[in-house]
């Protein structure tokens, strides 16, 4: 799938910038030209070559803090993505395979977590376990997980009743092997396609609760964080939330549009994708090997 991905054009250009953020997060810190809660008395300066990106109302470098902010925001949407994953998946896949009873039990908390507004419900939990961006993306993770877990019992229904899954079944295999032989490989592409896109989700979330001021407290730098506090001074600096949006609106792009080569390399769509570069490949292939002909007579 990974071949099939950077084969297209759209997939190549989503995993390089994806790339690019996740060197940000890993090196950003270290790249940071200043200390980024360091002020000074130059205060809402303009880009120099002192400050690539000015400085904002505290006289604090905006590219040094964006810079380490990126890290929180990262990470903040990882683990959005990966507890929705770990809490929406597995229970999809076996509702499927574990019975009436706890097939009930899953619809029903699923249909509870999408009827709970996530970002009150976030704020209550951060209320009641204190102010921390680990607590607000474990909620709000949870509150995503439907998603994964629909996508899942989905995938699983198509091939729960195929005749090489019931044939193992009857021939005494258990459902832990059954789901890791045969359910897991039809069910992993549509779930990639929901983690991408809820990575995209995340970057969203970890910037509207960073925003408010919710999971990380100031002064500590985030690109949510950083978009809010420059919203402050717009008649001094106009141009300053152009920095933070464009990187969020850039980052969620590259996780959509591999969400879409994912989806397009994917099920039917990937094969008949296969088909015409192998048909592609042999006729230029015969091309190659047909000698040209001369003086006009093959």
């Amino acid at each position: 799938m990974v071949r099939r991905v950077l084969a297209l054009t759209s997939g190549r250009i989503a995993v390089a910038v994806l790339v690019a953020v996740a060197l940000l997060a890993l090196l950003g810190p270290l790249l940071a030209p200043q200390y980024p809660l360091a002020t000074s008395d130059h205060t809402l300066a303009a880009a120099s070559g002192a400050h690539w990106l000015g400085t904002d109302y505290l006289g604090r470098d905006v590219l040094s803090r964006l810079l380490d902010g990126s890290r929180v925001s990262v990470l903040g949407a990882l683990e959005v993505a990966l507890t929705a994953l770990a809490i929406g998946a597995v229970p999809g896949i076996l509702s499927v395979h574990l019975g009436r009873a706890f097939e009930w039990i899953t619809l029903r908390l699923a249909d509870t977590l999408v009827a709970l507004p996530f970002l009150l419900f976030a704020v209550a939990v951060i209320a009641l376990l204190g102010n921390g961006l680990t607590q607000a993306m474990l909620v709000t993770g949870a509150l995503v997980s439907p998603l994964f877990y629909r996508v899942a019992r989905a995938a699983t229904l198509s091939v729960a009743r195929s005749p090489y899954v019931e044939a193992a079944l009857i021939s005494g295999a258990s459902i832990g092997w059954v789901v890791r032989r045969h359910v897991w490989a039809k069910v992993l592409p549509p779930i990639a396609v929901a983690l991408a896109q809820t990575i995209g989700v995340g970057f969203v979330i970890v910037s509207s609760l960073t925003f408010l001021g919710i999971g990380v407290q100031p002064p500590a730098p985030t690109w949510g964080g950083l978009l809010a506090s420059d919203l402050g001074y717009l008649s001094h600096q106009p141009w300053a939330p152009a920095v933070p949006a464009l990187l969020i609106m850039v980052t969620v792009w590259a996780c959509n549009l591999l969400a879409d080569a994912i989806r397009d390399v994917s099920g039917e769509a990937g094969r008949a994708l296969v088909n015409q570069r192998k048909v592609r490949a042999n006729r230029r292939r015969d091309a190659d090997a047909d000698p040209a002909p001369v003086g006009g007579v093959r």
